[in-house]
């Protein structure tokens, strides 16, 4: 197994999944507003494939957002997730508005989908991914370099200085992480 070390890297492991090019492919078909996959989607991969995992570890949800503050109806929402639904009927899709998602975590209003990602509890998953034209782009507010090796830490606004901290480390308990990826290292600040 090959270290990741590069955005390149990590475009060429999500290149080699059929499955998750499918998906990508799916969401582009959308052509939504500042549009991307993210969170676990990625994050899991990267995950399985440091565990040198053969099958994918299950997803809860695939995380798809964009950024429309236009037509900010949860309504709206539902709709692209059944257009996805159509597409590709077994997959767990969630898509969400990054321009009323702020309200969630009692913030700000977010200014774009990447400015969303920034906002998600984990470094490791405040990364997204989008096809556009037969290209991969990474969006990774913090960059990739946790993801890559195995660190989870908070993201700013759920450092353990912050009121939201608890958050972090109820999300980091329930989800069991470290039951399904053992060689994980966990810290509670960034």
């Amino acid at each position: 197994m090959e270290r990741l070390l590069t955005e390149r890297d990590l475009i060429t492991l999500i290149e080699s999944d059929r499955w998750m090019m499918e998906i990508l492919r799916c969401v582009e078909q959308l052509q939504l507003l500042d549009g991307w996959v993210c969170a676990g989607f990625i994050r899991s991969k990267v995950w399985d494939y440091l565990h040198d995992y053969k099958e994918r570890s299950p997803l809860g949800d695939i995380d798809v957002i964009y950024f429309d503050n236009q037509h900010i109806s949860e309504q709206l929402e539902k709709q692209y997730e059944q257009r996805l639904l159509e597409l590709l009927p077994k997959e767990p899709w969630s898509v969400k508005n990054q321009a009323r998602m702020h309200v969630v975590n009692n913030s700000n209003p977010y200014q774009s989908s990447v400015d969303g990602i920034a906002h998600f509890p984990e470094i490791p998953t405040a990364i997204g991914v989008r096809l556009t034209q037969g290209a991969l782009e990474i969006a990774a507010p913090y960059g990739i370099q946790q993801l890559l090796s195995g660190i989870v830490a908070p993201t700013p606004y759920f450092d353990e200085k912050t009121q939201l901290h608890d958050i972090y480390q109820k999300r980091i308990h329930n989800k069991r992480w470290q039951n399904i990826w053992p060689k994980l290292v966990f810290v509670t600040s960034v």
